[in-house]
């Protein structure tokens, strides 16, 4: 009984750590947040942290896990494409967030990074859902249809994604505007003849 209630413990302590990480890197930033800032908003020391954590990758890696836990309750499930451009708008109310994200998927290129598989469970993931969207959209006469359905999701994908570290350099840039004008580009009924 005593064992159950110090896991509980532990994982409701995992829970308000990620939390209160998402609130405090989507408004100070990554470069300007520590992790023993983070434990001190906890009530942690930064070792008693990262017990909870393997490494500091680790833990990052459990913030964009459950940032991305949070919008998937946030929108419906299948996401549709609206759907899809929320979460982008959504993105640039978090600055601090989409550095972390930048950041972390570069180093996550290496298979070793904690952060590999959550990168390449993402790319699934999205694409599981984002391809039959686009697939009834297709069948709906709203997008070419000489592209597969999964090759797309992966275009409007990649575009999301790589428009965030343009966005840090130019926080102007309109990042779902401009996945919007991609998806306007594919959408034959807003072709007009030259």
């Amino acid at each position: 009984m005593n064992r159950r209630g110090s896991y509980a413990k532990g994982v409701a302590k995992r829970e308000e750590i990620l939390t209160t990480a998402l609130e405090v890197i989507a408004r100070e930033g990554l470069r300007r947040t520590s992790v023993r800032e983070l434990a001190d908003a906890v009530g942690l020391s930064q070792a008693g942290l990262l017990h909870y954590f393997d490494s500091k990758e680790e833990l990052y890696t459990a913030i964009l896990r459950k940032r991305d836990q949070i919008d998937g309750e946030r929108f419906a499930s299948p996401v549709a494409v609206d759907s899809f451009l929320d979460v982008v708008r959504r993105n640039a109310e978090v600055p601090g967030l989409v550095q972390l994200f930048a950041h972390l998927s570069v180093d996550a290129a290496a298979p070793e990074h904690p952060a590999h598989e959550f990168f390449l469970e993402r790319r699934r993931y999205i694409g599981e859902r984002l391809a039959p969207a686009i697939s009834e959209l297709q069948a709906r006469g709203r997008f070419h249809q000489t592209s597969p359905a999964e090759t797309l999701a992966t275009i409007v994908h990649a575009l999301a994604d790589g428009l965030q570290p343009h966005w840090l350099l130019d926080p102007d840039l309109d990042m779902a505007g401009t996945i919007e004008a991609l998806l306007t580009a594919l959408d034959p009924r807003k072709v007009t003849a030259p």
